[in-house]
């Protein structure tokens, strides 16, 4: 696989639980293949909407090895892999890369802030040289507002030019179109993924590459028709209308917190109560918060099928 080739809609998969709390692999499968047959083209499970940062080694181990079981293909599969030591990330890299993933995504070192380029060049290339595996292949994450940890373009363009082949794009959930226009630019190697729904159309017409998003959990199907179409003037109409229900179902995700309310929204659609619950830090939803989302879901349902 070359850059070039990589790109696509990705669902960064949500993760339900039981009630225990331990993650319920028959729910979780569940969800990635009805994702796959809404029009994803795979699944990047374990990130920020996956709680990835909430749960140990061997449950983020075992969450993938049970997905690939329940007959996931792993090349749809991108599982996030970063932990703050380079000695967790490269466990949890090797681990998917030898169940065979299409890559990982890697935020960079996120505790220590104010660190510089070459630290993190440091940082990313003790992962790389450590899991040493030619079928690496890695997607950075950039989301400076989470991880208080920047990525430059300096740095793309050092980690590309030490590492070809094996860094091939970066998710940018930093929101600002601007900086991934940049990207393009500066590192035209580099397959630039949006992290944001409602940025996807404008970053493809940019040259970018696809997306990465956690509202592509309940609106793949109109992703696709946006991935597929934007460029044909012929399917205009059938794109903007698309693009109006993305933007519409993204704007709900962020009526209160998005990561359970996006699961609020998950159970309704799945049908599971498993899917309400979220570890702490995040709580659930509130009583009227929760009605508040299920009355206007149902009002964007109806709107849907009109």
């Amino acid at each position: 696989m070359t850059t070039n080739d990589f790109g696509g809609v990705y669902c960064a998969a949500a993760t339900p639980f039981t009630q225990d709390r331990s993650p319920d692999h028959a729910a979780f499968a569940q969800h990635c293949h009805a994702l796959i047959e809404e029009g994803c083209d795979g699944i990047a499970l374990l990130g920020t909407t996956g709680e990835a940062n909430s749960l140990g080694l061997k449950e983020r181990q075992e969450l993938l090895e049970r997905v690939i079981e329940a007959g996931i293909a792993p090349s749809r599969l991108m599982p996030g892999t970063a932990q703050t030591s380079v000695a967790d990330t490269v466990a949890l890299t090797r681990h998917a890369v030898e169940a065979g993933v299409k890559a990982v995504v890697l935020l960079p070192p996120f505790y220590y802030k104010c660190v510089s380029d070459e630290g993190l060049f440091r940082a990313y290339a003790d992962i790389i040289d450590q899991v040493t595996d030619d079928r690496l292949r890695v997607i950075l994450y950039h989301i400076p507002q989470i991880s208080g940890v920047a990525i430059s373009q300096a740095l793309i363009t050092r980690l590309q030019a030490a590492y070809p082949g094996i860094v091939i794009g970066i998710k940018d959930s930093s929101g600002d179109l601007d900086n991934m226009r940049r990207t393009i630019a500066e590192c035209p190697d580099c397959a630039v993924m949006a992290g944001a729904d409602p940025l996807m159309l404008p970053l493809l017409q940019s040259g970018g590459a696809g997306c990465i998003t956690a509202s592509s959990n309940l609106v793949a199907a109109d992703l696709r028709i946006v991935f597929d179409k934007w460029n044909d003037p012929t399917h205009q109409a059938e794109v903007e209308s698309a693009q109006a229900r993305i933007n519409a179902w993204r704007e709900l995700t962020n009526a209160y917190v998005q990561l359970p309310t996006v699961k609020t929204m998950l159970a309704r659609r799945r049908g599971l109560d498993s899917w309400t619950r979220v570890r702490p830090p995040f709580i659930e939803l509130s009583d009227e918060e929760r009605a508040s989302v299920l009355t206007r879901m149902e009002q964007l349902e109806h709107e849907d099928k009109a």
